[in-house]
């Protein structure tokens, strides 16, 4: 038998991995997927939203601990709101460093922030999916970034909902900063828009709740894929390199 017909073959992958990906495959079985200004983004801005959540909460419904004593002799209110403003701060120069990265990063960077919905490949691939997290198939397939779905619940949640977190955020930030300011001419008008901050609370509000529930799908989600699917999840977002557990072909 000749050696070419020994010879181990790559194994086939989904329509997400590059030319550079496959030449990487034939050399090993692990692929460098996410950069460092990636994984740093994606640790920082966890944090950054971890915080916004629990402060944001504290916020709209304070604990009766914080009342520990007379108004003028305690600050604790204040510095929830401080550290609910500083997260926020962080988590925008974060996404506008994540947004710049896109452009200068490579393929995988760019997933969060487009959705391939012209490809015949990503629905076909985006059904697969589907089936394969309501238990209906047995094998899923391998992807090097981020599975379609994934990268459906990526845009909506994280690249549309944090920009509607930051400008309704902002928009009420600009109301305490006063009128006539540089923030309240940018941001001011969207208050005007929804009839008020006492709604555009509500809203901002609403947008943290929707955040926790795409949290808890996402930690339970990358959990499940680490354990279940054919490479690995959450230690790729440590290290930056995908390793698949299997050469199988599709």
């Amino acid at each position: 038998m000749s050696t070419d017909a020994t010879a181990k073959k790559p194994p086939r992958l989904a329509a997400d991995a590059t030319e550079a990906d496959r030449a990487s495959l034939s050399r090993n079985s692990s692929v460098y997927v996410y950069e460092v200004p990636v994984r740093l983004w994606h640790w920082v801005n966890a944090s950054a939203i971890l915080v916004l959540c629990v402060t944001g909460y504290l916020i709209g419904s304070p604990l009766p601990s914080v009342d520990i004593s007379e108004a003028t002799h305690q600050f604790v209110f204040g510095y929830i709101r401080f550290a609910h403003f500083a997260a926020a701060m962080i988590m925008t120069v974060g996404f506008f460093g994540r947004i710049y990265w896109s452009f200068v990063g490579n393929s995988h960077s760019r997933q969060m922030f487009r959705l391939p919905f012209y490809r015949r490949a990503f629905w076909d691939e985006l059904i697969d999916e589907v089936k394969w997290y309501l238990f209906l198939k047995k094998r899923p397939k391998k992807y090097v970034g981020h599975n379609p779905l994934a990268q459906v619940a990526m845009f909506f949640f994280m690249t549309v909902g944090m920009t509607f977190m930051i400008l309704t955020g902002f928009a009420l930030y600009s109301e305490g900063a006063g009128r006539d300011g540089w923030l309240d001419t940018l941001f001011g008008p969207l208050l005007d828009l929804v009839g008020g901050s006492h709604l555009m609370h509500q809203i901002h509000h609403l947008g943290m709740w929707a955040i926790i529930v795409f949290i808890i799908i996402h930690i339970y989600a990358a959990v499940r894929e680490d354990i279940m699917s054919r490479q690995t999840i959450v230690s790729t977002m440590i290290s930056g390199t995908r390793t698949f557990k299997d050469d199988d072909p599709d």
